[in-house]
């Protein structure tokens, strides 16, 4: 009889247990959730924002392998970022849920006047992953968000999950997330930065004229690259505070990149010093971390940056020859005074122009200082810009890497 009550008593508590809990599980079913992909945030005529939602929407069961799958974007216009999810979860009769959201979008136009309440909004909401990267848009955000269209993969989460890897060998764009902006955001030794972002120009809009020796001045917006995918990432967007203050170009940001040590190689043209006329193609790679030493006994902070590197020649001139020492020499002092030149004008932009310290060359001023409250007397932010900067670039270069010595 005994066994029979437990029995019954067992039965009852998980009948009690199914009916608590089965309301809270329909509830958070996939079939109840629409699941973001990116978010872009540009500025309204009303003063609000005008928000837009991307989704993917599943493939058919009977769908082939190589089908892609189709995304949809709402719109909507708010007050806040906050609002503008809670109206499109009415709309959609379904709950956002931002966990799979890998891309947020702010036009240049939004970001010029501040982006803190958005960035505070979205980090502040525990579905945000800090490993979203954050955008800016030189064109509107929405119409970033439009040409966003993947050519070699099926699910544009995908791309939006892989696209800062070519940072690494290209040195064209940062990998700029929204976890890091935040950081940067409230530190006191450095200011935050985004991905510079546009939509490549039509045939046209781009110039017949194209110095290809000055590829590396373009930014997002000013491309001639032409493809299906239209939108584009080059260049850095640079913050003092919450507010876009500049912007970098490909050969600017490979400077920046290099510097915080984020760059495993990189391709850049010097002059052939063979060839005034002419420029060599070199792709280097950092030998060592940069080195960064920041004296601040005077008013003036004093910033001295050493770079090494290791090079190899891409491109070469007929009957030009890149195998002797005495020549190789010679490139490499070309490229020293090159890339010498390059850094020192990127660094005194990054202070003079912005006044902003994206380096984050403050957190080698704070090791001279006994105490938080010394550092904060010093007003780092604020003197930056009357930093002096000395670069020194040690480079090898040696020949192509398939020519040797016979």
């Amino acid at each position: 009889m005994n066994h029979t009550l437990k029995t019954i008593w067992i039965l009852v508590l998980i009948l009690i247990f199914i009916l608590a809990f089965s309301s809270s599980y329909s509830n958070l079913s996939m079939d109840n959730l629409a699941y973001v992909l990116a978010i872009a945030v540009d500025t309204s005529d009303t003063n609000k924002l005008e928000v837009s939602f991307q989704f993917s929407t599943p493939l058919p069961a009977e769908s082939s392998g190589s089908e892609k799958a189709s995304d949809l974007i709402n719109t909507v216009t708010a007050s806040s970022l906050s609002n503008a999810i809670n109206l499109v979860n009415g709309y959609l009769g379904k709950q956002i849920n931002l966990s799979h959201c890998k891309v947020m979008i702010f036009s240049e136009e939004l970001a010029s006047q501040g982006i803190s309440d958005e960035i505070y909004t979205l980090i502040n909401d525990t579905q945000v992953r800090p490993s979203s990267n954050i955008i800016i848009s030189k064109c509107t955000a929405k119409y970033y968000l439009e040409e966003t269209k993947p050519e070699l993969e099926n699910l544009i989460s995908k791309y939006y999950e892989t696209f800062t890897d070519s940072s690494n060998y290209t040195g064209y764009m940062p990998d700029a997330t929204i976890g890091n902006f935040f950081n940067n955001l409230v530190c006191k030794t450095c200011e935050p930065y985004a991905i510079l972002g546009g939509v490549s120009l039509s045939p046209s809009e781009s110039s017949d004229e194209i110095d290809s020796q000055k590829d590396y001045n373009i930014k997002a917006n000013e491309s001639s690259i032409q493809g299906k995918n239209s939108a584009e990432n080059i260049g850095v967007a640079v913050f003092k505070e919450d507010k876009l203050v500049g912007e970098l170009n490909a050969l600017e940001t490979i400077a920046f990149l290099t510097t915080r040590n984020k760059l495993d190689r990189f391709l850049v043209s010097v002059p052939d010093p063979l060839n005034q006329s002419n420029y060599l193609d070199i792709y280097l790679t950092p030998v060592h971390s940069s080195n960064i030493e920041v004296d601040t006994s005077s008013p003036n902070p004093y910033i001295k940056v050493k770079f090494s590197f290791a090079g190899r020649i891409y491109s070469m001139s007929e009957n030009s020859d890149y195998l002797s020492p005495e020549v190789l020499d010679r490139v490499s002092n070309s490229c020293n005074r090159y890339l010498e030149s390059t850094f020192s004008d990127y660094f005194y932009k990054s202070s003079k122009d912005f006044k902003a310290d994206i380096n984050g060359f403050g957190r080698y001023a704070l090791q001279n200082f006994f105490t938080s409250k010394e550092y904060e007397d010093y007003h780092w932010s604020e003197i930056y810009k009357d930093a002096f900067f000395d670069v020194e670039v040690d480079t090898s270069v040696k020949s192509g890497m398939l020519i040797n010595e016979i």
